[in-house]
């Protein structure tokens, strides 16, 4: 099976970079055209969504396409990707400005364009478990012959980060010159700035959920587990019938889960405590509509923080996901909260409402550099600069 991959995605690249080649040397760069490209989600969202929003309301004539297209592990979904990614090459070799927020496939098998810029507003923001390069050597690391294959994380042109704390590791997991990669913050953040749209969704939520109205909401979000688009790892280690049984009618669990996941938490006789929030509400939106987050090793963290908000630590995984996958920090020191491996204590500490603002206010002042809600507008200046001259 391993074998198979690897003549697989050998084939992939080497027809990636013949449209590539083709494409280049018959069709000039298009100085106003932009790429926003994707494989996380079918329509624009995040960081993207962002960056989009305020480069189409500067009027600038750009030329702007969107390239959205998330893995899905079946026979039409991987033959759709495929496609999706045939495309991309195309646009690769046109556009003046290629915009992806996660791993994007064809920018690392091709060499760009001396006009074309390749941005990444990776997805995630700080820097928590490890990723890129940093995993080599741990068991969710990308193995030696993927990596003669594919130069992961090439080509990037800048990268956009949260603060200048993070860079070196950035660097790191991109392999990449730290003077490429820029804290200025991260785009979908200045949301949560934004407070005339927070009563608009109050409003929504609450006309959608009249039963959640005088409840305390509980943000569920774990970590993604497994490689690449392995939609089947879903791992949920509370026991969300205890937790119900502790906290009583007063509480309400919302489950959000990585977008490369397919399945949620469904539970009949939970119904009215378990309210699966995929694909309903954005992650933003389900941070500002909750009262307490519990994770275990997802960067929401960061994101959180910006909101001041008690934040929780359950996991029952955590020195085998050390040993698999690897932190850039001591882990118990690093989180800005407690952490538990039982449900009843986790209950016990929502329930009690012992919360250490000045942990989370002091972890929010490491990992952003700048907190006003004009991360957008920075980035974008920056991105065009020189660009449309």
């Amino acid at each position: 099976m391993k074998k198979y991959k690897v003549i697989r995605t050998t084939l992939i690249k080497w027809i990636i970079k013949i449209i590539f080649c083709i494409t280049k040397s018959l069709i000039p760069v298009n100085n106003r055209k932009v790429i926003f490209a994707s494989c996380r989600a079918e329509s624009l969202n995040g960081n993207l969504l962002y960056v989009y929003k305020e480069m189409v309301s500067r009027n600038l004539n750009l030329k702007i396409k969107l390239l959205l297209r998330r893995y899905k592990n079946t026979l039409l979904g991987k033959t759709l990707y495929f496609f999706n990614l045939i495309i991309s090459s195309y646009h690769l070799a046109t556009a003046r400005l290629f915009i992806i927020d996660d791993y994007y496939f064809p920018v690392y098998v091709i060499k760009p364009r001396k006009r074309t810029e390749i941005i990444q507003l990776w997805h995630a923001a700080g820097a928590f478990k490890k990723f890129g390069f940093s995993t080599l050597g741990y068991k969710d690391g990308p193995s030696d012959k993927y990596l003669d294959e594919i130069k992961i994380h090439s080509n990037y042109s800048k990268v956009y980060v949260s603060s200048a704390n993070v860079i070196p590791i950035y660097a790191e997991a991109f392999n990449m010159d730290p003077t490429k990669i820029i804290p200025l913050g991260v785009p979908r953040t200045d949301y949560f700035f934004e407070l005339d749209s927070h009563e608009k969704l109050k409003k929504t939520f609450y006309y959608k959920y009249p039963m959640l109205l005088k409840r305390k909401l509980i943000l569920y979000a774990p970590t993604f587990r497994g490689k690449s688009h392995d939609q089947n790892s879903i791992h949920v280690s509370l026991d969300i019938k205890l937790l119900k049984d502790i906290l009583g009618e007063g509480y309400a669990l919302l489950t959000h889960f990585h977008p490369y996941t397919q399945k949620d938490v469904c539970i009949d006789y939970l119904n009215d405590f378990v309210f699966p929030m995929n694909g309903k509400f954005s992650i933003e939106e389900l941070m500002v509509i909750s009262d307490v987050l519990v994770t275990d090793y997802s960067s929401i963290v960061f994101d959180f923080s910006l909101l001041a908000k008690p934040i929780a630590f359950f996991a029952d995984d955590l020195k085998s996901y050390q040993e698999d996958r690897g932190f850039y920090f001591d882990y118990m020191d690093f989180i800005p909260g407690p952490f538990f491996c039982e449900t009843s204590e986790l209950a016990a500490w929502i329930k009690e409402g012992c919360f250490d603002q000045k942990k989370v206010l002091d972890f929010q002042a490491c990992f952003f550099d700048e907190i006003n809600g004009n991360a957008t507008k920075r980035i974008v200046n920056n991105i065009l600069e020189n660009i449309l001259d």
